[in-house]
Formats: structure tokens, C-alpha cells, sequence
């Protein structure tokens, strides 16, 4: 998938919001922290390590708006660090797991938030990928998730949110 029209849209979004709310500080550790709730986020939806609990996961666009939630905040700290000129979805990983996904996918996050090179960030892209082929997701879908989600994003700031 081509990268380069999300990192547009989110880098305007970004700007509207940091506008809108008077956000002069320097946000990467809060993107940071909100990229690792909203993968926290996307697994309690997918219920995939809830070993003690017969309940399935929740409905298949549930868990994509989930998993576009992080993409925002995964778009957004690329755009903080400007690495922006990460072209394409790198190729996700192989494992299979989603409990394995997720916690590399978290280990992922947390080192680059330490150490934000382009090499982290792509690794953190290739377990996205990963969580997302899993999942079954296409690209086209997150895609169409994505725009529907910013568009929403825009409404929720106009709003008060």
C-alpha cells in the first residue's frame, strides 16, 4: 500500500487538531502512548489471549476501526520523527499468532519510542501488516477504513470533541 496520501491526510488532521485544541508542546511520547492503547485497544476487541472467556470477538468492522485507530497514531508519530518518506507498507512478518503479533507488535513500539530510526519504524509497520493479514484485512479496506475514520476525526474536532 502506498503511504505517502495517509501521511498527507494525517499530517493535516495533526495540524487541525494541534491547532484546534493550542497544542505548542512537543505530543511524540503522548502519540506514542496513545499508538500502544490503541493496539492495547485493537486486541481487547479481538479477544485473541482471553483464554478463560468463550465469548468470540467483536464484529469484523469493530475490530477494523480499532486497528485504523492505531494506523492514525502509527501515521502521526512517523510524521513527528519525519519519516514521512517511508513510501510503501513494508512486508509484514510471517508469524501467525495474534497474541505473538500484538506483544512484538507492542515491543516494537516501545523501542521505537526510544530509539525513533527509520529501521524501528518499519519493523513496527511490518507487524501492522502482520496483525492486519492475520485479521484478514485487505489494504483496500483499511484504506476506505482510513479516510472513513479521518473524516470522522475532523467531525468529532468540529463538534468539541
Amino acid at each position: 500500500m502506498e503511504l505517502k496520501e495517509l501521511f498527507k491526510m494525517q499530517e493535516e488532521l495533526d495540524r487541525f487538531i494541534q491547532t484546534n485544541q493550542g497544542i505548542c508542546e512537543d505530543v511524540f511520547r503522548k502519540k506514542g502512548l496513545a499508538l500502544l492503547v490503541e493496539l492495547a485497544e485493537l486486541a481487547n476487541e479481538t479477544r485473541c489471549f482471553k483464554f478463560w472467556s468463550t465469548k468470540g470477538p467483536s464484529d469484523r468492522a469493530v475490530i477494523l476501526e480499532e486497528y485504523v485507530d492505531s494506523i492514525h497514531f502509527l501515521l502521526s508519530v512517523g510524521i513527528e520523527k519525519e519519516l514521512t518518506h517511508l513510501k510503501t507498507w513494508p512486508k509484514p512478518v510471517s508469524e501467525k499468532d495474534l497474541t505473538e503479533l500484538f506483544l512484538s507488535t507492542q515491543s516494537a513500539i516501545h523501542k521505537f519510542i526510544e530509539d525513533y530510526s527509520m529501521e524501528n519504524y518499519q519493523e513496527i509497520w511490518s507487524w501492522y501488516g502482520a496483525i492486519a493479514v492475520e485479521l484478514g484485512f485487505t489494504y483496500d479496506e483499511v484504506l476506505k477504513a482510513y479516510i472513513a475514520k479521518n473524516q470522522t476525526n475532523y467531525d468529532r474536532q468540529n463538534e468539541g470533541y
